[in-house]
């Protein structure tokens, strides 16, 4: 389980990082312009983005008060992509330390709603993994929508293959 979890871990950061690169490259105007999708902009979806892994962290944490920095945050995307990068980062490491038995625990949290759930903590490392190439793939559709043609392949397999290749 854990090596898996390592991989998806490794994975994420690096197919984050290859694509928020492209949308903090891009001009503010072509980052903040509506595109139809779940968030209106490329922009607001790297914060729904940097919001999920933060209150997941928190939530982890057993943190009291959830604090949702996509609420009030006032920087760029290009800062927001930097938040979302050391939290990659921050989940890498973490997953790289734990045990088999922290990856089992089951922890409670709250969700934005106040409910209560119990879930074991590789199915949440899973889901959060899960829910950023969900996202991911929204901010390919909304960069070809706005005509940018020079996206970068995401897959797993195209990150297992130079995984691989490095060894």
């Amino acid at each position: 389980m854990k090596e898996s979890l390592l991989q998806f871990a490794a994975y994420n950061m690096w197919a984050n990082g290859q694509l928020l690169d492209v949308v903090a490259s891009l001009p503010q105007e072509q980052q903040v312009q509506p595109v139809p999708s779940s968030f209106p902009s490329l922009h607001q979806t790297v914060l729904h983005m940097l919001d999920a892994s933060s209150v997941w962290w928190q939530r982890l944490k057993l943190q009291e008060r959830v604090i949702w920095p996509g609420q009030n945050f006032k920087g760029s995307t290009k800062d927001a992509v930097q938040q979302v990068t050391a939290l990659d980062r921050q989940w890498h490491q973490w997953v790289g330390a734990a045990t088999e038995h922290t990856l089992q625990h089951v922890f409670l949290y709250a969700n934005s709603k106040r409910e209560q759930f119990k879930q074991p903590t590789f199915q949440m490392l899973l889901h959060l993994f899960n829910h950023n190439t969900y996202h991911r793939g929204q901010l390919v559709t909304m960069m070809r929508q706005l005509g940018i043609t020079k996206i970068p392949q995401t897959d797993f397999i195209v990150w297992s293959r130079k995984a691989q290749h490095n060894k």
